[in-house]
């Protein structure tokens, strides 16, 4: 019994010695073997220890993360300087919204030029120097109502350099431009002829479009030259108005444009039914049709009132008959005396501009149109949604809707042109 109680004892410890990874070396490879096993056994308990610690940490990292909200968007808003206060721009945007710009010290504030694409030549500038009228486009992080931007930068167009830019366009128009009526387009050629203009025995012009003559088209429910949108020659259609600037021919019967803007528009000519201040409309009885039509009137709107010498005198012309004081055959280069063609109304030439003419006319408003006054007037298309927007309103032109049955030909004498341009060249610059 007691040998038989030595050798177990012997070999539990034995056992144990194996198992405890004893500094004994004599056991060979199953000593080795083991000791792996103990150490393999010593890692996995302190990896269990290691993930029973740090699960409650992670789990709290990972709920803040959850937690957290996400970065606010950026936005880009574009429009016009309404109101400047501390560091807060209140801009009101061509979307037609209000938001205010938070400018911070590290807001980048650059002006550029109208008609300025990029900010290669951008000039950094102090919120000081942006006023009311300037055009702005920003860039930010947005608040959570979208009423706000805290702008990272902002870049100005200052209005008095819009107004000039504008101003320069006009005369450059006048000067290197020529319009009127589409009467045959030949899309393989590049070329557009236009009608001869009323009031003179000009021939009509060809304009000869490239690939690098930039093509723009209004839209069907804006007056704004700044409206037209990138067109292409092939949605030019017959009976379009159109009009482009570029180099002119020695003899003037043709143009190599540089730029071209079209639109379609309603010429409509009648009496006026009623005017209504209150919505800004107005309903006409069209020659034509002998059917009334609703159009609308905005800010952008061009009213004016013939007085009636230059309606008489007009009418003559349409007649075919030369005013007194006028020099050469009808419609011919007439003399200074006829205030058709005065200085500022007339082209390169003699032929009288129409359209410059007009802005020396008096203006009038909705109140001074009675019922039954004679109108000519040149509209939008407009839409599904809404009325046509009357773009020129000329009224005392009873002499000349007299003179002309075709009241066409005498609602063709107005220009449908608003011409602007540069007002939205801040849009395309990138921050």
């Amino acid at each position: 019994m007691a040998n038989s109680r030595r050798q177990s004892n012997a070999g539990e410890v034995k056992l144990f010695l194996i198992s405890s990874s004893s500094v004994r070396v004599d056991f060979g490879e199953h000593r080795m073997r083991s000791t792996r096993t103990a150490f393999t056994l010593a890692g996995f308990i302190m990896l269990a220890l290691a993930c029973l610690i740090l699960a409650p940490q992670s789990r709290a990292q990972s709920n803040q993360i959850q937690e957290s909200p996400s970065a606010s968007p950026t936005v880009k808003p574009v429009g016009t300087v309404k109101a400047v206060s501390g560091n807060v721009i209140t801009l009101a945007t061509d979307a037609g919204s209000t938001v205010d710009v938070v400018i911070q010290d590290s807001t980048r504030l650059l002006r550029i030029s109208p008609g300025q694409k990029d900010l290669k030549d951008a000039t950094p500038i102090h919120l000081q120097d942006v006023q009311v009228g300037d055009r702005i486009l920003g860039r930010g992080s947005a608040s959570d109502d979208g009423k706000s931007v805290v702008a990272s930068s902002v870049v100005v167009m200052k209005s008095s350099d819009v107004t000039a830019k504008q101003e320069h366009d006009r005369e450059d128009w006048q000067k290197r431009g020529a319009g009127g009526l589409v009467s045959t387009i030949d899309t393989g050629a590049g070329a557009i002829t236009l009608a001869a203009p009323a009031l003179t025995d000009a021939k009509p012009v060809t304009i000869h479009v490239s690939k690098v003559t930039i093509i723009r088209r209004y839209s069907p429910d804006s007056v704004k030259f700044d409206d037209a949108k990138p067109s292409t020659l092939d949605q030019i259609n017959v009976g379009d108005q159109l009009r482009a600037r570029g180099v002119r021919s020695e003899d003037g019967n043709s143009l190599e444009a540089e730029e071209v803007v079209s639109g379609t528009f309603r010429n409509v000519a009648g009496t006026l039914i009623s005017a209504d201040a209150g919505s800004n409309t107005i309903t006409v009885q069209d020659l034509i049709t002998k059917k009334p039509v609703t159009l609308r009137i905005t800010a952008d709107s061009q009213l004016r009132k013939l007085p009636p010498m230059v309606a008489q005198r007009i009418a003559l012309r349409l007649r075919g008959e030369s005013p007194p004081g006028a020099s050469g055959p009808p419609g011919g280069s007439p003399a200074k005396a006829d205030p058709t063609s005065s200085p500022g109304g007339s082209r390169p030439g003699g032929s009288p501009d129409f359209q410059q003419m007009l802005k020396r006319m008096p203006a009038v408003t909705l109140a001074d149109l009675q019922k039954g006054d004679a109108l000519m007037i040149v509209t939008t298309q407009g839409t599904a949604n809404t009325e046509p927007t009357a773009i020129t309103l000329l009224s005392g032109v009873e002499p000349i809707l007299s003179a002309s049955p075709n009241s066409n030909r005498a609602a063709m004498l107005l220009s449908p042109w608003n011409l602007g341009g540069g007002g939205d060249a801040a849009a395309g610059a990138t921050p």
